[in-house]
Parts: structure tokens; sequence; C-alpha cells
């Protein structure tokens, strides 16, 4: 039902025919607790229409809309199909063009592509379109810092370089009452990039930041984005398919960098009801946030861990737009980063293109690099995340129906063969 429906009440004035209003966008995604709060209908919006709600920290609309529809076309949780943005893999050893391949090498982005799909490639070929994989860790990192402080030394060394006027990342709130809260900011200092080191497992509207009318920088800025692969989707269907925008700046973003993600979770649900209340963490001496081989890990600045627990306990405060998500790997993105496949103190990189190859090659003064130590548990969580979603799916439709056996197959990687979807039980 139209949410426009009120206007044709009053006075009769029948709908414009092919609009999509902000209102759609509310009731199918945020009144339905779907939102994964990326940002993104508020950068696609070209007249700016979209604000963050203060007690809600969700989308509302701040000025009159007018009915363009980017907002929900794309919306992940909306109409944008978020697989359409993922390049198809190498296939037999040759490149889509029929040359010699580095296994994985992005070679061509053509929607039309056989095996263009939301595995990110043909089935069961795993990481998607990778140029190059490592278990990397910094030379030098900061105290903070997560893992193997690759993200920091990629940052800083693009600063320095003159690739980049500024990075958009995640850094502590400054507000009393918000303790370890994570608010998106537009670092363009090495300093600023260095506070920023670390993980916040709250999702910030890190697209609404890319307003960039209110940071000193030259007309032409180059930004590098760290996000989640949801934001990194966005930000990479916005600049595939241009229309005239708004304040925020879309076409300045030259290097993404997705960090591997399963869930983001809601602030208050975790760190205030979950950690503070029910387990009487006291979250000012919090140091260390981590989500690691299945557990959620807290640490306080002394050493001493305050919680160690299985991540099942806290899904209760994970959003729930996140249980719809198969990209957990951050296909979309130049360079994809996490814990996951390498030892204690170090990162999984995967390098997707040529601008995150040249990204990892003008910092590798600064870091150490080798051979990931457990590629295939990466495809093993990225197969979990996939059942997941699948899941999804069968709650929220007839499993019989033509909808639901179209989204299985390619969630399952099974289109074009001869294999029935895998649907899990009720």
């Amino acid at each position: 039902m139209k949410a426009y429906r009120l206007r044709r009440e009053l006075n009769g004035i029948e709908e414009p025919p092919g609009k999509t209003w902000f209102w759609e966008l509310q009731a199918g995604v945020i009144d339905a607790d779907r939102c994964i709060r990326c940002g993104t209908c508020i950068a696609a919006c070209p007249s700016n229409s979209i604000g963050i709600g203060e007690d809600t920290d969700l989308p509302e609309l701040v000025k009159m809309c007018t009915g363009c529809s980017l907002c929900w076309d794309f919306c992940p949780r909306g109409g944008l199909r978020y697989e359409a943005l993922w390049p198809p893999s190498t296939v037999g050893g040759e490149t889509a063009e029929g040359g010699p391949s580095v296994e994985g090498a992005v070679v061509r982005s053509d929607a039309s592509d056989s095996y263009w799909k939301i595995t990110g490639g043909p089935p069961g070929d795993g990481l998607g379109a990778v140029m190059d994989s490592y278990a990397v860790r910094a030379g030098s990192r900061p105290g903070c810092a997560q893992d193997g402080g690759v993200v920091t030394a990629l940052l800083i060394a693009a600063l320095a370089g003159g690739e980049i006027d500024g990075a958009l990342v995640t850094r502590p709130s400054e507000v009393p009452d918000e303790p370890w809260k994570g608010v998106a900011h537009l670092a363009t200092t090495a300093e600023e990039i260095t506070d920023a080191a670390g993980s916040y497992y709250n999702q910030t509207m890190a697209l609404a930041e890319l307003d960039l009318s209110g940071y000193d920088l030259p007309d032409k800025p180059r930004i590098a984005v760290v996000g989640t692969p949801c934001e990194i989707q966005g930000i990479r269907a916005m600049q595939s398919r241009r229309w005239p925008t708004g304040a925020h700046r879309i076409d300045s973003v030259v290097l993404t960098i997705a960090l591997l993600c399963t869930k983001s979770f809601d602030y208050k649900g975790l760190m205030l009801q979950l950690l503070a209340e029910d387990r009487s963490i006291d979250i000012a001496r919090v140091s260390k946030v981590d989500v690691i081989r299945g557990r959620m890990i807290v640490e306080y600045r002394d050493g001493e861990v305050a919680v160690d627990e299985a991540i099942k306990n806290f899904h209760g405060a994970a959003l729930k737009g996140c249980d719809e998500c198969a990209d957990f790997l951050g296909r979309s993105a130049d360079l994809s980063v996490g814990s996951v496949g390498s030892m204690d103190g170090w990162s999984s990189v995967l390098v997707r293109s040529e601008r995150g190859r040249r990204a990892l090659d003008n910092a590798r003064g600064r870091l150490d690099l080798r051979e990931l130590d457990d590629p295939e548990a990466l495809v093993r969580l990225d197969t979990f995340d996939k059942r997941i979603a699948l899941d999804s799916l069968h709650r929220a439709f007839d499993p019989d129906a033509p909808l639901f056996i179209e989204y299985a197959e390619h969630l399952a990687g099974y289109e074009g063969t001869d294999r029935a979807p895998v649907v899990p039980d009720r």
C-alpha cells in the first residue's frame, strides 16, 4: 500500500506513476526493523531530504520527499540487488576475455555475465574475485589496533603518499553518556587515523558523513572508506549508476576497504544493556571489544578480560537486517580485511582490484606479509553466513513461492545446475 495515499485521500489527486516515496522505504525497511544503518539512503537522496533521527539513529525525512525512488533503489535491504555489484570470477584458469589470469583476478564488470550471481562467481568458487590474498600485520601498530593493525597502516601510507586526502573511519563518540559508541568521521591526518584504530560493533550511518562540506578538503577530494560490506555495496551501487547527486560526494571515494562482517549490533542493546547492565561491565574502563572465533571478547585497560562468551549470547542486540546479508566477505570492495583465516595478531587481506593492490603495495614498507594460515576458514564462515541469509528468507517467504525459489538458488549457488537448492528446515 502506498504511504502517499494520505494526499490522495485529502485532495483526490492521483499519485504520479513510477514514483517510490521515502515512506515506502520507511514502512518496508525502517519500521519493519530491517534497517542496517549504513546511511546509503541519505547519501543517495538528490534533494538532501533524509537525515538521521536524534532519538533513533535511524533515517528520517527532514524535508519534502520528491518521490525519486533512489533511497529505495540503492538500499541494500530495499531495491538494491547487491550481488549485481560483485565482479565475476575467472573461469577455467583464463580471464573472461580469453587471456591468462591471476587466479581470481577481476577482469571485467558486466551484469550480463553468466557467472554473475549472489555467490560472486561460479558455484563453489569460495572467496569470489580475488587477485591476491595474504596474512598481514603492521610492523608498528597502536595498542588499540584490531588484529594486525593493517587498516591503520594502509590508510596512513595512502595519506602520506598523496593517494587520498582523507579516510572515512569510525572513532569514539565524544558524548559523555555514550561510552564505546562508534561514530563516523572523516580523518584527514595520520594522528586522526591512529586515534580511530580499533573496531566498534555498532553501525554509524557512515555514508551520511560523505557530505564533505564541513571539512577542509581540495575541490576534488579523494577519500578512502572503511566500512562493513553493506556500506561498500551502497557506495559501489551509487558509483555504478550515476544520478544528479545531492550534498554527498560519492564521486570522491577512490578506495574502499570492507571489514569482514557477519553482524552489527545496536549500541544501546549491546553496550548499555547486555554488557553494562546485565553483566556489570564498566564500559568506561574498556580498552578493546573483539569478536573472534565465535566469541565476544571485552578487555579492560589493565589487561583484565572482562567478557569471554559465545557470540550467540549477544545476538539479541544484533541488527535484524544483518540476517539477510550474504556478503560476509565484502566482495564489492577494493580490499577485504578481517581476522578470520589468520593467526592471532594478524589480519587476512583479500585484494580484489588494482586500486586495492596499489594501496597494499604503497604500504608494504610498513607491513609483514605471508600466506594465509587458513583460507578455508573464510570459505566456511561465508557458507554459514549464506545459510543464515537463506534461512531468513525461508522465514519471510512461502518456500514454495517462485521468489523464494529464485533467491534460494542464488544463495545456494546452484543456478544453472541440475541440483536443487538446499532449503533449511523450519
